[in-house]
């Protein structure tokens, strides 16, 4: 499932590679893919913003089956007892089977939706209200114990039977939920675009208690959680309002919180041996602080805007960058081992990025009127940008692209 188990601790077992060697293969969908990829017995599982699922062998990159929905599917499946898991934009959730891609059961929800608002990001005219294109991801699922737990754009966190799709019972709160429940010990925790954190029951889906980060009412930046937490040790990491806070689990007190100046973070933090790592969106840094007390290790300045989350492995770090990079660091010193272009990015249509592959902000972001905010983000997006988090398995590194497609690199 997203972030390789259901705390969302972002690591991954075995060897990894600390030398880029080739492309093992890559294969085409009909539009991005943003999501993030899961194996299971050496098929990959994933969806694109074609509205299809994909089952591809892992080995040869070959099609094994697609199961289509009618909308886009930007989120990561979860994969348990041959069933896979996954939502769609057409407001449906959907488990099918593993081996054929068999629609076993499906689940209306009360309807998908972007994070809205008016004069958002600062775009004119500020009385307009505008859907967020930066909202990229839809609520990855979480199985447990035989449920399976969802955000929705309706504002709802769902538990359904994982076996029947029967509602078990769904939690209300203000405004999108786009994060990816974290379930442990018994417990979902989760953000809203309302600006809450919330820790809800698996058993009843009662709350346990609530955190209240900080609001924007001016122009609706600094608002709401688009990422997802990890849970460890009794506590709990995720970030708002360009800050990335450690809440303890039982309470929801907060132990301490780190600021990133107005820079939005929609990374989802990976933690291991005491670390925590992310990534910010404006101002394009890898960071790595203590998990115990939020102090800071590592700072290393990118290139561009990073929504990626940080696959940490023994002794590498992976993040997907937008302008269409793949980055390899080293874990403890945080140097750019290797990094892999797509090839959409070279081509630089419209030229969207600078000679050093900075984003081009002069002829990208040239008008905040009308039309023109959706118009730069879609030459944002179609350079072949990595929004996906990268999986690390068998030393091999998966991930997809807005070029379409999903790439194996060993």
């Amino acid at each position: 499932m997203f972030r390789g188990n259901a705390a969302h601790t972002g690591t991954y077992q075995g060897v990894a590679p600390r030398e880029f060697h080739r492309v093992k293969w890559k294969f085409p969908t009909g539009a991005r893919v943003v999501g993030s990829p899961v194996m299971q017995d050496k098929v990959i599982y994933f969806g694109s913003d074609d509205g299809n699922v994909y089952a591809v062998d892992a080995e040869s990159g070959q099609q094994i089956w697609k199961t289509a929905t009618r909308g886009p599917v930007p989120c990561t499946p979860a994969i348990d007892h041959g069933m896979v898991y996954v939502g769609s934009y057409d407001g449906k959730f959907y488990a099918l089977d593993a081996r054929s891609g068999a629609v076993k059961w499906k689940f209306a929800t009360e309807g998908e939706r972007r994070f809205e608002a008016k004069g958002i990001h600062g775009w004119q005219p500020k009385t307009q209200t505008f859907a967020d294109a930066f909202d990229v991801f839809l609520s990855s699922p979480a199985v447990v114990d035989g449920a399976v737990y969802f955000g929705s754009g309706d504002g709802n966190l769902y538990s359904l039977d994982s076996n029947s799709g029967e509602l078990r019972w769904k939690f209300k709160t203000r405004d999108v939920v786009h994060a990816s429940p974290a379930v442990v010990n018994a417990v979902a925790f989760f953000g809203s675009w309302d600006s809450y954190f919330y820790a809800v029951d698996v058993g009843n889906g009662k709350e346990r208690w609530r955190y209240h980060a900080g609001e924007d009412p001016l122009i609706h930046n600094q608002v709401g959680f688009q990422s997802s937490p990890a849970v460890v040790d009794g506590v709990v990491y995720t970030v708002c309002d360009a800050k990335l806070y450690a809440l303890d689990a039982t309470t929801g007190k907060e132990r301490w919180k780190f600021d990133n100046a107005l820079s939005r973070v929609i990374t989802s933090p990976a933690v291991v041996d005491g670390k925590v790592y992310f990534a910010t969106s404006d101002s394009s840094l890898y960071h790595v602080v203590e998990a115990a007390t939020g102090k800071p290790i590592l700072k290393q300045e990118d290139k561009a805007y990073m929504f990626s989350s940080p696959a940490v492995t023994n002794d590498v770090v992976f993040i997907g960058v937008l302008n269409g990079t793949l980055e390899a660091r080293d874990r403890n010193s945080g140097k750019l081992l290797w990094e892999f272009q797509t090839e959409t990015s070279k081509q630089n249509a419209n030229w969207v990025l600078t000679a050093d592959r900075r984003f081009n902000f002069p002829l990208l972001f040239f008008d905040g009127w009308r039309e023109g905010p959706v118009v730069s983000a879609d030459r944002q997006f179609a350079i072949g940008a990595i929004f996906s988090s990268p999986l690390v398995a068998n030393g091999v590194v998966y991930f997809g692209s807005t070029d379409g497609f999903l790439y194996a690199l060993e």
